[in-house]
């Protein structure tokens, strides 16, 4: 796109980028300045007027008009005119003026008549950084077919939204668009937005681009893998074959067996070697066992800040804890970083440089796939698609069993009641509360304030938090010996508690649903029938009621987005909060699908013409 020295001065003032941009900046109103001939009241109309008479007091100008195109005597007035406005009005001239027009026991009123020069057309009013008449100029000069066609925008879509610029039908009320042109704004704002995305996105070379092959492997294990497992196996056999370093997230809901992946990939980067990091040392602990079991004929290492500085080259498959970005790396052809969310963007580069070629002419780097048990919206990812690949996994290999309810102050000796039956059935129980020090702000109780009466009342009470440096040795300890687990939302990631039952989350309507969602899957790990108990002192609420009835994490985070609104995908800065004025992720998937499909298209005929651009 090519700007003239004025336009990118515009550009710059209006805060955009490109020719798509300015044309959702739509006008905030009209003018009709065509003339009618019939008389319509408490409407703005245009005159075609010979002035009669012109009275001016102190504060004030009245005039008397006879407007031709109604046949009627109109008067005007003008409260505290300016000086220039004097010389608009003189007796016996005919002109256009234009003004809220408003009739009477038939006397007819023109308040704050204007003279106006434009007119014939319907005229659009914007509110934006330029002033209303520069702002005019420059659509009119600029926002042209040719120009948003070049963009790669459809026919379809151009021609709707310059209806809203270039209106020749009566005046558009902007607050009752229609649905065509409100889909086409849609449609505009995202196809901006995500061809912004994929140019973010930056391509290398691969360190290695083979694979080999994982069914043998998959025969081998005591289960059969998702057909979602496999799908998702496949993408990443395709990606490790490419000779561009490839960028994938993995995202499954709890329990979706996620782990299978990673091991799946492992094995496909054979005989090269994989590295994997993970956020605690008890998931990396997890995952080493998993993999000792799952893949027992490859050479494994678990490397924690305890682990002893040994020689990692004679392993196939490192896995570790962020220890790893202290400790001299063999060249590995697969990163993967498990709960990618938790480590910070310094850390992921870090442990990125390290396995990276350290060759400086080829700039390769390995393959990448991250992680994350927090589901996203299907329309979001589908907009990540733009800069990451990103596979869902939305099934699980066996389907949970877990009641969930809210619950309030009343029923608290049911709740007693419940946890002592589970407790004898050598089940264990996870209370979360909000805080861990008592808040004047909060009314919940916190862990210190609550934890005496557990403790007093029941046997083998442990307690942790985010703050407690010993909470890995705690949660190990509670899973062999536990009977009540008092924590913090600390417990939301990764953690296997195999005979955990009860998860009672107080203050539930302070969290996201993804998180409550997060702590929901902590139970019911083996099959065990699980339960859910969301503590409110709120009378009613309609979200956590919506969230005892849904169980997958897919569709708790469409309900999350319906009742909270998405971030910004671009800055990084995903929280609550609207990135955009017309799209709406929760409801929009097929203007998503169809802008995803669009932009491919007109990456790959852009690619095909650089093709055949003759050589220089």
């Amino acid at each position: 796109m090519n700007l003239t020295k004025a336009q990118e001065e515009k550009f710059n003032k209006l805060g955009i980028n490109s020719w798509c941009e300015l044309a959702l900046i739509i006008p905030h109103s009209y003018e009709d300045l065509r003339l009618h001939y019939k008389l319509q009241t408490h409407t703005f109309q245009l005159i075609d007027a010979t002035v009669e008479s012109v009275y001016r007091s102190a504060n004030s100008i009245q005039i008397t008009f006879f407007a031709h195109n109604f046949g009627h005597s109109v008067t005007g007035v003008l409260f505290r005119p300016k000086p220039y406005m004097l010389h608009q009005f003189t007796a016996g001239s005919r002109d256009y003026y234009y003004g809220m027009i408003e009739c009477k026991t038939g006397h007819c009123s023109i308040s704050m008549p204007r003279k106006v020069t434009n007119v014939g057309f319907i005229t659009p009013k914007y509110k934006s950084a330029l002033r209303s008449d520069v702002m005019l100029r420059f659509i009119q000069n600029n926002l042209t077919k040719e120009n948003l066609i070049e963009e790669g925008l459809k026919e379809d879509i151009i021609d709707e939204v310059l209806k809203l610029h270039f209106p020749t039908e009566l005046p558009i009320n902007v607050k009752e668009l229609d649905s065509k042109s409100v889909d086409a704004l849609k449609y505009i704002e995202l196809f901006s937005y995500m061809k912004k995305l994929s140019a973010k996105r930056r391509y290398f070379k691969s360190s290695t681009c083979r694979s080999s092959d994982y069914k043998d492997w998959a025969k081998t294990l005591p289960f059969k893998l998702t057909k979602e497992q496999v799908d998702t196996i496949e993408d990443i056999k395709i990606d490790l074959q490419k000779d561009v370093s490839a960028r994938r997230m993995i995202v499954g809901d709890v329990g979706s067996g996620k782990t299978m992946v990673i091991l799946a990939s492992a094995v496909m980067m054979l005989p090269n070697k994989s590295i994997l990091m993970a956020p605690t040392t008890i998931l990396a602990n997890q995952l080493f066992e998993e993999a000792s079991k799952f893949i027992p004929n490859i050479k494994i290492v678990l490397v924690t800040n305890k682990t002893k500085n040994i020689d990692l080259s004679e392993f196939d498959f490192i896995i570790g804890t962020h220890a790893l970005l202290y400790r001299e790396l063999p060249k590995a052809g697969l990163v993967m970083v498990d709960e990618q969310h938790r480590f910070g963007t310094v850390q992921r580069n870090m442990l990125e440089k390290l396995v990276s070629s350290t060759d400086v002419i080829s700039q390769a780097k390995p393959h990448f796939l991250q992680f994350s048990a927090t589901p996203i919206p299907r329309t979001q990812a589908m907009i990540e698609t733009a800069h990451i690949d990103v596979s869902l996994i939305t099934s699980t290999p066996f389907k949970k069993d877990i009641s969930s309810r809210v619950i309030h102050k009343s029923d608290f000796q049911e709740l007693l009641g419940h946890i002592k039956s589970e407790i004898s059935k050598k089940n264990q129980v996870l209370l979360v509360y909000p805080l861990v020090e008592q808040s004047e702000v909060i009314e919940y109780q916190s862990i210190d304030e609550a934890r005496g009466y557990w403790e007093n009342n029941f046997e083998n009470v442990y307690v942790t938090h985010g703050k407690d440096k010993e909470k890995e040795e705690v949660l190990k300890e509670f899973s062999e010996k536990g009977d009540i687990l008092i924590a913090t939302t600390v417990v939301e990631v990764g953690i296997s508690l195999p005979r955990l039952s009860t998860v009672v989350i107080v203050g539930a309507e302070r969290l996201g649903l993804s998180t409550l969602h997060q702590l929901r899957g902590r139970v019911s790990r083996t099959g065990l029938k699980g339960y859910c108990f969301l503590y409110t002192n709120q009378k009613s609420s309609e979200r956590l009621e919506k969230f005892t009835k849904t169980t997958s994490g897919f569709d708790i985070a469409n309900l999350d987005l319906k009742f909270r609104k998405s971030g910004d995908l671009l800055k990084g800065s995903n929280q609550s909060g609207k990135q955009f004025r017309w799209i709406d992720l929760a409801d929009d998937e097929e203007i998503v699908q169809q802008v995803k499909y669009d932009l491919n298209f007109v990456s790959l005929r852009q690619a095909s013409v650089a093709t055949a651009a003759p050589a220089e």
